[in-house]
């Protein structure tokens, strides 16, 4: 009974530790991107620079994560040569601040809501452009779930009261640049055996970010801005969002390291869901019924895509302990016949 009662507590705590840790990266991405939509939507705090949003978050990241490694010692940094870092870090960090500037841009013109609706497309776009560089296999049952999502976003887009094409144009780039950094993540770091926790990574990506963002900063947005003689730099407005943002990378780190990518993904459905009603009930953003039914659609597609990868993960897991059972049972085979023949 004592074993029993110990084994249920330990199932107990884990799941309760799941549930925290899926509940604080659900509420820190909840809050940056409403706090993000807050600052650069012109109703309401009025400051629609994108770029320099998405610079004051990559200055104050990269300036936390190199006190973290180099002063508090709270991680070691990962050895790293200028060729690799040339050659697969400044990549990346090229389409993160692509990312990053066109995502934090849709807000101007979209609703919340919408843009959730949008990055439904992520799985469609990561899965396209893995076929593409040779990471993912060709699978005709994967193209046409592919094609379902694809056509649920359509609907919802048709749907859409507040439909800017500007605004979708750029979350769609968005989109597919964060796809396409996550397949090279693949090609360029995991593929080397080089693995980046969230901290080592703003520590070594969130400087190149900032040299990428200061090209078009200095043509589109500094000569907004000097004309703005008005504002005033709000170090609590400013500081408390870019810390939001610094959270979240921790928290997705915690909630993968934790659980699994899974659980993120069923996670971020939940998150997707809860800003759409946020977005409807107190943004007072239109949500129109053929929105829902376009979701919905899409939201399906997503599910089934992440039952089958979990699926594939699964019988890759049990490939891998039975061919680990077959090395034993031949090891012993092999002992035992050494044994026979001593004697």
């Amino acid at each position: 009974m004592g074993k029993v009662g110990s084994l249920s507590d330990n199932v107990i705590k884990n799941i309760i530790l799941s549930y925290t840790y899926v509940s604080i990266w659900i509420f820190l991405s909840f809050t940056v991107i409403v706090y993000n939509k807050y600052i650069l939507d012109k109703k309401l705090y009025n400051w629609p620079f994108p770029i320099s949003l998405t610079m004051i978050h990559m200055s104050f990241c990269a300036s936390l994560a190199f006190l973290l490694i180099n002063l508090f010692k709270c991680v070691e940094p990962v050895s790293m040569s200028r060729h690799l870092y040339l050659s697969s870090v400044v990549p990346i960090g090229a389409l993160y601040s692509l990312s990053l500037w066109l995502s934090n841009s849709a807000y101007i013109y979209l609703s919340v809501s919408f843009i959730q609706m949008l990055k439904a497309l992520m799985p469609v776009a990561v899965y396209s452009i893995g076929v593409l560089f040779k990471k993912e296999s060709f699978k005709t049952d994967t193209m046409i779930n592919m094609v379902s999502i694809s056509f649920g976003v359509a609907i919802a887009a048709y749907g859409e009261a507040r439909f800017d094409t500007c605004g979708v144009m750029l979350q769609l780039g968005a989109v597919a640049f964060e796809a396409t950094r996550l397949v090279m993540i693949q090609i360029l770091l995991t593929s080397k055996g080089i693995t980046l926790n969230p901290i080592t990574s703003l520590y070594y990506v969130a400087p190149c970010c900032l040299v990428f963002l200061l090209v078009p900063w200095i043509f589109v947005e500094y000569p907004v801005l000097k004309r703005t003689s008005s504002f005033e730099f709000d170090f609590v407005v400013f500081g408390t969002n870019s810390f939001c943002a610094f959270a979240l990378n921790l928290a997705v780190f915690l909630l993968v390291g934790k659980t699994s990518a899974l659980t993120m993904n069923v996670a971020g459905v939940v998150k997707d869901w809860l800003l759409i009603a946020f977005s409807w009930s107190v943004i007072k953003d239109t949500v129109t019924p053929i929105n829902l039914f376009g979701y919905g659609l899409a939201f399906l597609g997503v599910a089934y895509y992440n039952h089958a990868k979990l699926q594939a993960l699964k019988a890759k897991e049990a490939e891998k302990k039975l061919a680990q059972a077959d090395v034993e049972a031949d090891r012993l085979l092999e002992e035992k016949q050494g044994e026979g023949n001593d004697k």
